[in-house]
């Protein structure tokens, strides 16, 4: 038992013990502006007390007591706006896909966790698996700026895909029957089913996202920091304590094809 606590203490012993170097570069106003955006598990959720939860918000936590700087929470109707303020250097730190594309823009860690991307449908659909859902009429929702639009985008022949602004939307378009799916990863869309009654995520899955941390890209002088810390978080199982704690779902080992 003693081993354990000192285990799990180890990595909290090593925050806030950051250089002054890294410091400046990594929260260079003196706060860690963590990028947020509401509903989703590996971003920010609020629980029966208002509290916030999420991957970011909790290792964003985390990494600003690392550094030894205080923690800011900076929030955004949707994650493209996330990315956007991260490329712009006015968020420092985020949890989010990493693809080859948003590599151009931003530093990734190695991957912290794995997503499966998947379908939801509304209560009374047709459509049973995911392989149903390019036909002709059908309109898909995807979370407008996300790697999702950018992915179905180029793969769905015959099916319409929507980008919604917010996943509120997006929820009320399936409610009201303007989509006939949604596709995202699936931590979102068990988040998003639980306000939907009937509403169901499929089983299968279209694809995988690799969610790491992201921060600027100018900031790779310390990337290795950050690489470090994505390490510790997830040995000594920071990730998914903060994962079962904002409710993830749909999580699959990473590196899996």
């Amino acid at each position: 038992m003693r081993r354990r606590a000192l285990l799990a203490l180890a990595p909290a012993l090593l925050w806030g013990c950051a250089s002054p170097a890294p410091r400046r570069v990594l929260a260079p106003t003196g706060v860690l502006r963590v990028g947020v955006y509401p509903g989703s598990p590996s971003s920010l959720v609020r629980d029966a007390q208002g509290r916030s939860l999420g991957l970011s918000v909790e290792l964003g936590q985390d990494f600003a007591a690392r550094l030894g700087v205080p923690y800011q929470q900076v929030e955004f109707p949707r994650l493209a706006l996330v990315l956007d303020a991260l490329k712009a250097g006015e968020v420092d730190f985020t949890v989010t896909n990493a693809t080859a594309v948003r590599a151009r823009d931003m530093n990734f860690s190695p991957p912290i966790i794995a997503l499966e991307l998947g379908l939801l449908v509304p209560a009374g659909s047709p459509i049973r698996t995911v392989d149903e859902m390019d036909r002709a009429g059908q309109r898909i929702g995807v979370a407008q700026g996300s790697s999702s639009q950018a992915a179905l985008g180029g793969r769905l022949r015959n099916a319409a895909v929507i980008a919604a602004p917010t996943l509120q939307a997006a929820s009320q378009q399936l409610a009201s029957g303007a989509l006939h799916a949604f596709a995202t990863n699936k931590a979102i869309l068990f988040e998003m089913a639980d306000g939907l009654p009937g509403a169901r995520v499929l089983e299968g899955r279209w694809g995988i996202e690799q969610l790491a941390i992201a921060i600027p890209k100018e900031r790779k002088e310390h990337m290795m920091e950050v690489e470090r810390f994505a390490q510790e978080v997830v040995a000594s199982g920071r990730v998914e304590q903060a994962a079962r704690r904002a409710g993830l779902r749909g999580a699959i080992p990473v590196g899996q094809p």
